[in-house]
């Protein structure tokens, strides 16, 4: 890639006369010298160059600012070669920066700068840069009438589209995308094959990932082998055929059929050598698909030695007597992590705490990688990626536990689960109280405009194009300037929980906690009392979660358990048994920390004993065994904010939406109860508005919203219903709250988009961003009636000085001892939706020990100057009495 402005005697000449020369041929002069002869030590000259430019106080022309952009240009594509791809991603960034804020044109900034950036982006994982780096630049080819080749172009952008979604999961999209180019624009035999691969590749994940996608697996067989057929009529097309044969040979891989595979891998590796000048990162990916090819054969040596190659091929000074790379020789490359695991995955058969060590390698990357993002969806699909390796750690630390018996083997597994438990909260909670206030307006500024978008979007075909784009655009800008700011500060390293009060707070709040792993074949549950910490697992693979699932669906409507109670009885106590949950217990207090599909589980309302018995209160719930309360993580349950002594005051936000098809009618029942019981202010109708519940949210220890709330699905977000607008689970990120409780009665407030790692995303979760701690919050559609019953029992405890966890588990046991409610209405749908995550202590506990304790010896104190003081009097009589004898 050679930017040069100008070539030639001109060059030359301008070269001998360089002192001569204005600050803007300076700069092209150094970007021409550098490209003649380009290293990784002459970079820094680049560098130097435009620091000199800076520093000059002298007013900056648009020609001398166009000439740093191409200078940064040039030097990411540089850096990118060289292995910097973070330095090759700020160089092309700050370009695209500059260029924008300045206007600038008579550069094509798509090719040479924002077509990198977001392949650039792909690669590091940080895909909604990506796409909206993507997206900016599809949209200033559709709309610049001046644009060079714009039928090139778009192919580019929908070709580089369809991989950023492919790789961030979304592969109905990606095959939308790319089925709808093939059938719909003109393309070359060339256009066609690549495209061809592309889909290929989206349905053979489509077919892994269980996403239904009928014919998958055929389908993407012959799009891989159409592929082939449209390239191999073009010449010069090594390394695209080559990457076609690479699909078919890692499809006949994963279906054991060796023979074939190797074929293919031959066939592709003799096209790609002969693509000259290939870059470090696809040689090195080659001899991984190699590697990994032999470690599926089983020709483990022969794996191990690709692997040395991978290592030699990305990493300077590389020492291959070593094995293993130094942990100071990494970066972040996800290439380098896929090699990594492997190679653990080899050594995990004889060598396992040799394997550990290997792994340790693969996240210390990954953590490289995380702190490079700002989007949230990118840090959640980061995480999701550890999640697979986390569970073979654990199963490492299970057998050398079961091997040596050291319980620090289970310490040490229960920390690498809850390394990727909720993390993207747990680090937002933690680097928000530290950020400063223009990191936080830039954070705020950015979940706006994402929020904006997600609105816009949601309009379908009626969506501004124009707009989303603007915004987009603006959204970008805004996170350049954010990654400038958290570059600067130390990088996030994920926060371990501290065991001994984990301990301390469970002997405190005399409760044991189960805390669960869904893993892809295993569900590890670490089973946490009286200091000791135990480990065990259930076998999934086959019927673990559709029993589950099955169960589950039992909460899909109101008639579903009352039309086969028998059904729900047998699943319920299977469910029970699956889960080993405890039948009795020194303590009566449960915390649950659930994990993947276990997010949507009631679990007071499993069964543990089987009856035949249609009376839904006789049944034998697990309710009726412990107090359950919920939490995120451990890290959370450990710093969750303790229930408050204080007195409460409520802010409830009742729209009621009178004579309209969302009316509530029975929210005001659940009004008045509350409002009987606690002072406080109470938007009802028109005045329960978003901006009036933003405005006074912060004044009031519980908050309480009845109204409507969704789930959402896979493209649209969950959302809660305020009088005048339906407000997303994002929107509420940015309200910093610090409420004691928050009681989302509305249906479904705790369901969401789910991610294993991080759960679900809900409305609970907004709120718990916002700075909520302790929320009680639904799994499903709840019914009008039956909640405002459930939620005037749950305040009449709460005025009875329950904790929020009691006044949850007494109020349904209330509930299904209540004469007055009709057996059909007992249902557990009706009753078991509403669960409670957060701390079930109640503050102030030692402080009100002192002050118990401050209270006795004052009134000994007092007791003792009144009895010195009738001593002293009784003296002085009995005195005055002698004197008068005498």
């Amino acid at each position: 890639m050679h930017l040069h402005r100008l070539s030639g005697f001109i060059f030359l000449f301008l070269s001998l006369a360089v002192f001569g020369q204005s600050r803007e041929d300076k700069i092209y002069h150094a970007v021409d010298v550098f490209t003649a002869h380009p290293s990784a030590k002459a970079l820094q000259n680049l560098a130097n160059a435009e620091a000199d430019f800076w520093k000059s106080q002298k007013p900056k022309t648009k020609g001398e600012l166009l000439a740093i952009v191409v200078l940064n240009c040039n030097k990411g594509y540089y850096e990118n070669q060289f292995g910097q791809v973070q330095n090759a991603v700020s160089s092309y960034e700050k370009a695209w920066q500059i260029y924008q804020k300045n206007k600038l044109g008579d550069y094509d900034i798509i090719e040479y700068c924002l077509k990198p950036l977001g392949n650039l982006y792909t690669v590091l994982g940080d895909y909604d840069s990506a796409e909206n780096t993507i997206k900016q630049y599809y949209f200033i080819i559709n709309t610049s009438k001046n644009y060079p080749d714009t039928a090139a172009q778009k192919f580019a952008a929908i070709l580089n589209l369809s991989n950023v979604y492919q790789s961030s999961g979304k592969i109905s999209s990606a095959i939308e995308i790319l089925e709808n180019t093939l059938k719909t624009e003109k393309l070359s035999n060339i256009q066609k094959g690549i495209l061809l691969n592309n889909l290929g590749n989206n349905y053979w994940l489509g077919s892994q990932n269980s996403l239904m996608l009928k014919n998958a697996s055929d389908n993407a067989e012959k799009a891989f082998k159409s592929s082939i057929k449209y390239l191999e009529k073009e010449k010069n097309q090594s390394e695209t055929l080559s990457n076609s044969y690479r699909n078919l040979a890692s499809m006949n891989r994963q279906w054991h059929r060796f023979d074939t595979a190797d074929s293919y891998m031959e066939k592709a590796e003799k096209l790609f050598l002969e693509t000259p000048n290939q870059q470090p990162r696809k040689v090195a990916k080659l001899h991984y698909e190699k590697a990994l090819l032999l470690f599926d054969e089983k020709k483990y040596d022969e794996s191990i030695q690709e692997i040395s190659v991978v290592f030699k091929t990305l990493i300077p000074n590389y020492n291959s007597k070593n094995i293993l790379p130094n942990q100071d020789q990494l970066y972040a490359e996800s290439v380098l992590v896929d090699a990594l695991d492997l190679q653990a995955e080899i050594l995990k058969i004889n060598e396992p705490k040799k394997a550990l060590k290997v792994f340790e390698l693969s996240f210390y990357i990954e953590e490289v990688l995380m702190n490079a993002l700002v989007y949230e969806n990118s840090k959640i699909l980061m995480q999701l990626r550890s999640r697979n390796r986390t569970e073979k750690c654990i199963s490492i630390y299970d057998q050398l536990f079961k091997k040596e018996g050291k319980t620090q083997y289970v310490e040490d597994a229960f920390q690498l689960s809850e390394r990727t438990k909720a993390g993207i909260l747990k680090s937002y909670r933690s680097n928000i109280k530290n950020a400063s206030a223009e990191e936080k307006q830039l954070l705020q500024q950015l979940q706006n405009l994402n929020n904006h978008i997600l609105k816009e979007q949601q309009k379908g075909d009626l969506a501004n194009i124009s707009k989303i784009n603007q915004f987009i655009k603006k959204q970008h800008e805004l996170m350049i300037s954010l990654k400038k700011i958290q570059s600067q500060n130390p990088d996030y390293i994920p926060e371990k929980c501290d065991i001994k009060a984990l301990f301390s707070k469970l002997e405190n709040d005399k409760a044991m906690m189960v805390y669960y792993f869904m893993g892809s074949e295993k569900l590890y549950y670490f089973v946490l009392q009286h200091n000791r910490i135990a480990l065990n697992y259930i076998n999934i693979t086959h019927l673990g979660i559709p029993r589950i699932a099955q169960f589950i669906d039992y909460f899909n409507s109101p008639d579903a358990i009352t039309n086969d109670i028998s059904g729900y009885n047998h699943y319920g106590k299977d469910v029970y048994d699956l889960l080993k949950l405890p039948l009795i217990n020194d303590y009566s207090n449960l915390i649950i920390v659930p994990d993947g599909i276990l997010n949507f589980l009631p679990f007071e309302a499993l069964i543990t004993k089987e009856s035949k018995t249609t009376n839904f209160a006789k049944m034998h719930y697990f309710l009726n065994n412990f107090k359950i309360a919920y939490n995120t993580s451990a890290n959370i349950y450990v710093n969750s904010k303790s229930n408050s002594k204080s007195e409460k005051t409520v802010l409830g936000v009742f729209p009621v939406f009178e004579k309209t098809a969302y009316e509530l009618s029975y929210s005001k029942k659940e009004l008045e109860s509350i409002r009987n019981n606690f002072k406080g202010k109470y938007l009802e109708n028109a005045d329960a508005r978003f901006d009036n519940f933003k405005n006074n949210a912060s004044q009031y220890s519980i908050l309480h919203l009845s109204t409507h709330a969704s789930s959402g699905d896979i493209e649209t977000p969950a959302s809660i219903k305020f009088y005048d607008q339906e407000v997303l689970y994002s929107e509420l990120y940015n309200l910093h709250i610090n409420p004691d409780l928050v009681v989302l009665s509305a249906c479904e407030t705790g369901i969401g988009k789910l991610y294993k790692a991080e759960g679900a995303m809900s409305i609970a979760r907004g709120f718990q961003f916002a700075g909520a701690q302790n929320l009680l919050f639904s799994l499903w559609k709840v019914n009008d009636f039956t909640t405002s019953v459930f939620m005037s029992d749950f305040y009449k405890n709460i005025k009875n000085d329950a904790s929020y966890f009691e006044a949850n588990t007494h109020a349904k046991r209330d509930y299904l001892n209540n004469k007055s409610i009709p057996n059909a209405k007992k249902s557990p749908y009706y009753w078991s939706s509403f669960v409670y995550y957060g701390s079930i202590s109640t503050a102030d506990k030692s402080t009100n020990y002192i002050y118990y304790v401050i209270s006795i010896l004052t009134v000994i104190a007092l007791f003792l100057v009144f009895n010195h003081y009738t001593k002293w009097k009784i003296f002085t009589r009995f005195s005055k009495r002698r004197n008068t004898k005498k």
